[in-house]
Formats: structure tokens, C-alpha cells, sequence
């Protein structure tokens, strides 16, 4: 069978970030079971005083894919026609065929199967980059690898990767980079489970099937789920946690969703006093039906069915989000 394009999700998720020399890295994965994780790096450089200088940074530039190596180092690998293996004997006329056959030009640069790479964001003040792995229930053991370490993976988890520092700032055009776990979700309370945090987590604090992130302005990650109804028995849920210090990796549940829904978009307003989230498809579990849906989630009128939505979340005292 002939593998061809990214799948439709790898543009869902999308990052940029900006490089120490002012080249623009744009990170996303193709959230697919064993696809992969790609960035794109800019030819020219970012004017901040002149935008209209920049709206053609995504015409050239190189595209890459990831290889995690068990070392804890990764290699950012160039997609680039006449390099390698892609070349016109494999199939390849041309960059175009490349782009196009991303996924199989992976598969010949020997790119790390992961289980669906959902979102790729960068952690603005350090630079770090986080892939958020959904899950993977299809992994058979002969298929795990040095990112992906668990089969039948229902819990999802996160990778961390570090780009080395030029002048103590993030080089996002560097193609050797380190990574590492952020966390593997999963109850730990639960060997079976395999699941790593930060520290100890609480009986409500564990997480299944991360799906994207965001970040405050105190730089805390912020961990929307989709399929932990599934995999975990509960509703999908918003989960915060330090990405350093000594509560690094220990995630808290902040919100929990309607029945049926997803959690998705989370956004901060700069003063990280209203949190803005997304909550899709209510509703849509076995057993619901538009005339006795499981929910009427967000009016609750017997003569409304259930509808997405867009929360704006603010505490009481109109103090920062996650205090």
C-alpha cells in the first residue's frame, strides 16, 4: 500500500517559534497511529518591524521529521528531495513528491513511529518543545521504541524536547536536539498502567489521553484530554502542571467536561485571569440519541439538544487562573 500525504490533523495543531536567529520554527505532528513528528524551519528570517515582510516566511525553508534515539538525543531529519533515499529511484521527482509522500519519506529516513502526535507547542520562556502523544491502542510490543515505550498505550503521555542554547536562547533551527518524558499518563496507583508523573499525584489528578496543551503566563503547562471516557472511565478534563521546580510534571484537574465532549483550545488572556476553552461534541457516547441525548450541556432545556461551546473561566476573586 502506497503511503502518501500528512494525515488532515497535522495541520490542527500547529506552533511557531521563534529561533535565536530570528529564523521561525513551525512545529505540528500528524496525529495518526505510528505517524510522526515534523518542523518546518524558515529561509528568511522574522522582521518584527515590518509584518508584511513576513507573509511569506512558509515559502522556503526546510521540512524535517523527528528520530528519538534511546540515548535521550534526537535528530531532526531533512525532508529534502535528492537527499538520502529520496530521490527519483524511490519514486520521488521531485520536493513536491516529498511533501506530498511525507509520510513515506519518513519511513525511508528511518523517522520514530509515534502514538498520534495530537499537538507540538513551545514553552515560551524556555524554549522547550512538548508533543503530546493522544494514545495507541494498536501498538503491538515488537513495534515499541525508545519514545514510545508501552503497548496497547491507552493512557497517552508527553515527550519533552530540549533545543540547545546559542548566546541563552532556544536554537530552533538546530537539527540535534535531547528529549525526554514529561510525563506517561495512566493511574499510578495502577502498576499495569506504567504511568510517570513529577512527583505524587492525587486519586483525581491522574490523566488519560492528553490531546493539547497550552501555556499561562506563569509558563505552567495546561493539559486538555480526549478519550480518557474512554480509557480512564471518566469525562475528559483540563489538567494544569509546573514545568519546572520541584512540583515539575505533578498535573491537578481543574475542569471536567460535559458527558460525551472533548476539551480542546485552551488559551490564556495575557494577565492569566480568564481562561478560554472549548468543549466539542457533548453528547456524543454510546447510548445517546438526539431525542434522549446524555446531555443538554450548555442550556439544559428539555427542548435544546446538546451544542460545542465556548467557556470564558474566571475565579471569583478575579485573581490568576491556577492561583
Amino acid at each position: 500500500m502506497k503511503r502518501t500525504a500528512l494525515g488532515r490533523a497535522a495541520h490542527e495543531c500547529a506552533t511557531s517559534a521563534l529561533s535565536h536567529d530570528g529564523r521561525v520554527a513551525f512545529y505540528c505532528g500528524d496525529d495518526a497511529r505510528m505517524e510522526y513528528v515534523y518542523k518546518f524551519v524558515t529561509q528568511e528570517r522574522h522582521d518584527a518591524s515590518r509584518p508584511e515582510a513576513n507573509r511569506d516566511l512558509l515559502d522556503r525553508g526546510t521540512l524535517y521529521v523527528a528520530r528519538f534515539e534511546s540515548d535521550g538525543s534526537m535528530r531532526w531529519l531533512p525532508l529534502v528531495h535528492g537527499e538520502g533515499p529520496l530521490t527519483a529511484a524511490n519514486g520521488f521527482a521531485s520536493q513536491a513528491d516529498v511533501v506530498i509522500e511525507a509520510r513515506r519519506a519518513g519511513d525511508l529516513l528511518g523517522a520514530t513511529p509515534m502514538d498520534r502526535p495530537e499537538d507540538v507547542e513551545a514553552q515560551p520562556a524556555t524554549g522547550r518543545v512538548y508533543v503530546v502523544l493522544t494514545y495507541n491502542e494498536q501498538r503491538k510490543p515488537d513495534q515499541l521504541n525508545p519514545a514510545n515505550p508501552r503497548p496497547n498505550n491507552r493512557f497517552g503521555h508527553i515527550v519533552e524536547i530540549v533545543p540547545p542554547l546559542v548566546n541563552g536562547k532556544p536554537d530552533h533551527t538546530a537539527t540535534a536536539c535531547h528529549w525526554g518524558f514529561f510525563l506517561l499518563g495512566g493511574n499510578p496507583a495502577d502498576p499495569s498502567h506504567g504511568a510517570r508523573y513529577g512527583g505524587p499525584v492525587t486519586e483525581n489528578g491522574w490523566l488519560a489521553a492528553p490531546d493539547n496543551v497550552a501555556f499561562d503566563p506563569k509558563g505552567r503547562i495546561w493539559i486538555a484530554t480526549d478519550g480518557q471516557d474512554d480509557w480512564a472511565g471518566f469525562n475528559d478534563s483540563l489538567y494544569g502542571a509546573p514545568v519546572g521546580g520541584p512540583e515539575r510534571g505533578i498535573t491537578r484537574a481543574l475542569f471536567t467536561s460535559p458527558r460525551g465532549s472533548e476539551i480542546c483550545g485552551p488559551a490564556f488572556t495575557p494577565d492569566g485571569k480568564t481562561l478560554f476553552l472549548g468543549v466539542q461534541h457533548p453528547g456524543d457516547e454510546k447510548g445517546s440519541t438526539f431525542e434522549k441525548p446524555s446531555t443538554r450541556w450548555p442550556d439544559f432545556k428539555d427542548d435544546m439538544p446538546p451544542r460545542s461551546s465556548v467557556l470564558a473561566i474566571t475565579r471569583d476573586d478575579g485573581g490568576e487562573i491556577g492561583g
